[in-house]
């Protein structure tokens, strides 16, 4: 596709639902949707359809709440006239390629291909289901697609895997960052779930210790990731005070999957 029609293509998605989202209904929790949501969740951990639907159903204000405080942090201004589609670098290996050897750039690249990740296949999940606004063209819609595409980047930030652990983990780490309920309620449910299985780990404990990360942890969603990937990754821990998944990194590899009897 040239540049040009990738561009007439990328218009036209995003031109349903230009003024939908500035209405309030657009932001009202649907407790019922959410619920029937986690309940495909909970009996298949790979929908992640799933799991946006539920986000759908409980962000409520979340997102022109982000984006307000984006506006009023030192750059965050910049950043939203700017309005990178992020998903967009991520998926040009062009410009993934000339991240240096432990750059978070380098970290990105090389988390995401052995496991067959891509900015563009999470963005498609995002896009399914009868009334996604994920595409239109407005500035909550843009922070929205935002929040998405930075997920595997903090998965490399935070040091937690694509485990069912560290999925885990990384959603309680990410609700005290966004204030989104769906992250909340999703990593409740896990957290329940794995207190029931007789294993001698501990895995609740891993689950706190990310929403506590989160929360100790600088607010992520003002960060210049363009700028960030050229940075060394354990200077930018250090510099965001992502703090060590001591406990998720106690747990072996092996029995981070951890399946019920």
């Amino acid at each position: 596709m040239t540049a040009a029609a990738h561009a007439v293509d990328t218009q036209t998605r995003r031109a349903p639902a230009r003024q939908a989202l500035t209405r309030r209904r657009a932001f009202r929790r649907q407790p019922l949707r959410a619920w029937a949501a986690l309940q495909r969740l909970l009996n298949d951990k790979e929908d992640t359809a799933a799991v946006f639907e539920l986000m759908r159903a409980l962000s409520g204000d979340s997102i022109p709440k982000g984006y307000r405080r984006l506006l009023k942090t030192p750059e965050g201004g910049a950043i939203a006239y700017e309005r990178v589609e992020f998903a967009e670098l991520l998926s040009d290996k062009a410009w993934l390629a000339r991240f240096g050897p432990g750059t978070v750039g380098a970290a990105y690249r090389d988390f995401i291909a052995p496991r067959g990740l891509s900015a563009e296949g999470l963005a498609e999940e995002s896009r399914k289901g009868p009334d996604s606004e994920i595409d239109a063209a407005h500035p909550f819609a843009w922070y929205g697609r935002r929040m998405r595409d930075v997920h595997d980047v903090w998965h490399v930030l935070t040091g937690y895997g694509t485990d069912a652990l560290g999925e885990a983990c990384l959603v309680a780490f990410s609700y005290p960052q966004t204030k989104s309920l769906g992250f909340r309620v999703i990593a409740a449910a896990a957290r329940g779930q794995m207190r029931k299985l007789k294993a001698p780990h501990a895995y609740a404990a891993a689950v706190k210790e990310g929403a506590r990360n989160g929360k100790k942890a600088a607010w992520l969603p003002a960060v210049d990731y363009p700028a960030l990937f050229a940075e060394n990754l354990e200077s930018a821990r250090q510099r965001l005070g992502i703090a060590r998944p001591v406990v998720y990194e106690s747990i072996p590899e092996d029995a981070r999957n951890p399946v019920g009897d």
